[in-house]
Parts: structure tokens; sequence; C-alpha cells
């Protein structure tokens, strides 16, 4: 019996999936770069550009790496549950944009990228606490009622 691999792939969905494809497909963001492709009887996001997929998975892993004392996680390679994941995502980059007073609604996840890596030099240099504390602070989804007698 083998234990878990200890390099699993980016995403079950390829090397090209869309790091923030959660957010993207939950509508809370939206991303020039992300294309659907079909894959069976699916369709997934995957990312035109690898650096830019590259530029997302770095600030998704400084997010979770960051924020998870503070949300409890499991240490890496352990997968998130959905609503951890969503979580981490939307209220990553709602951070993000109000961080850097991005004004638009649905501000684009590369553009945020850019612009993040634009001011503070590299995604190292966020202030993490502030993003951390509203990650954390991000509302979850709260479930249906149920409507079974």
């Amino acid at each position: 019996m083998q234990g878990p691999d200890p390099n699993p792939p980016a995403c079950c969905h390829g090397p090209s999936a869309c790091v923030f494809a959660k957010a993207l497909l939950a509508r809370s963001a939206q991303c020039g770069l992300a294309q659907r492709r079909p894959v069976g009887e699916a369709d997934v996001l995957v990312c035109a550009s690898p650096v830019a997929r590259i530029n997302c998975d770095t600030l998704l892993a400084l997010l979770r790496e960051r924020a998870s004392f503070a949300l409890r996680l499991p240490r890496p390679p352990a997968p998130l549950v959905h609503a951890r994941a969503l979580q981490l995502q939307q209220g990553g980059l709602a951070a993000l944009q109000r961080c850097l007073e991005a004004g638009a609604p649905q501000a684009d996840v590369h553009a945020l990228v850019a612009l993040a890596q634009e001011r503070h030099g590299s995604l190292l240099e966020l202030p993490w606490q502030a993003l951390v504390e509203a990650v954390v602070a991000w509302p979850a989804r709260r479930r249906r009622a149920d409507t079974q007698p």
C-alpha cells in the first residue's frame, strides 16, 4: 500500500488549470486569461499564460501559508475542503483588491497580481497581516435551509 503522492499534480485538471477557478466559477472574480476547456463531460478553467499561472499559484500558496493557523488549515499537500478553498480564494482576492485600492467591482485576477507585484516589488512584501485578517473575516456561504418536513 502506497502513501499519498509527495508531489501531487497542481490540480486535478492538469498543470495549466486555473489556480483561482473556484472563485471564478462562483463569479466573485474574473480573469481575462482564464479559458474554458472541455474535459470529458465537464468544462474546466485553464490559464492561457504559464507565467501568470505561476504568479497566481505563488499568491495562493502564500495566502494558504499565512492564513493556515488562523483558518486551521491542514498542512500541504493535504487538500482543502471546498468551503475553505473558496474562502481562501474569494477572501484573498477581495482583500488584495481592497489593499491595492483597485476600484472595479470585480477586478481581473491577473491584473490584481500584476499590480501587487508592481506596487510592492514582490508578493512576499504584501501587507499579510491585513490580508489574513480579511480572509478570516470573509463570510462563509450560508447553507440553504432544509426544506424536508
